[in-house]
């Protein structure tokens, strides 16, 4: 999928790059989980934005990931 890095896409080409359903689009942008916005009844995404979300996702999985290594992340 070759999408310019300043483009606006739709649900269908942001769960075509994130390799999910189209409903888990919509939902993640209901809940305001995934940077969106409505032009009318439409939910667009500016790539730019959609990738700084891919990267915090990455980051806060990662710095999730360290902490139950070090059994920070466990109650006990």
């Amino acid at each position: 999928m070759n999408i310019p890095f300043d483009s606006v896409m739709t649900v269908k080409e942001v769960a075509d790059y994130l390799r999910v359903n189209q409903r888990t689009v919509y939902r993640l942008a209901v809940e305001r989980r995934l940077p969106g916005f409505k032009v009318g009844a439409n939910w667009r995404f500016k790539r730019v934005d959609i990738d700084g979300w891919i990267a915090a996702q990455s980051a806060a999985a990662t710095t999730a990931d360290e902490k139950n290594a070090k059994g920070e992340g466990k109650d006990t």
